[in-house]
């Protein structure tokens, strides 16, 4: 069903999410996408950040040391 749509059939929907919502609406949707796209990709970089510190971290040896082994008498 969507595979004939084609180009005037996507410029007729177009117009009439224009008429509908209007253009300030639209520009304004748009700006909020705009914006939710660049805190998505803020916290992904920083969520990579924090896995690779805490990778770096485990690569120090922090196990604890052994204790003697107490004699069974």
């Amino acid at each position: 069903m969507l595979n004939n749509i084609g180009l005037p059939g996507l410029l007729l929907i177009t117009v009439v999410v224009l008429v509908l919502f209007g253009r300030g609406k639209i520009s304004s949707l748009m700006g909020e996408i705009g914006k939710g796209i660049t805190s998505f990709k803020k916290g992904v970089k920083e969520g990579n950040s924090e896995i690779e510190a805490a990778a770096a971290d485990d690569a120090v040896d922090v196990t604890p040391a052994s204790e003697p082994e107490k004699d069974k008498a």
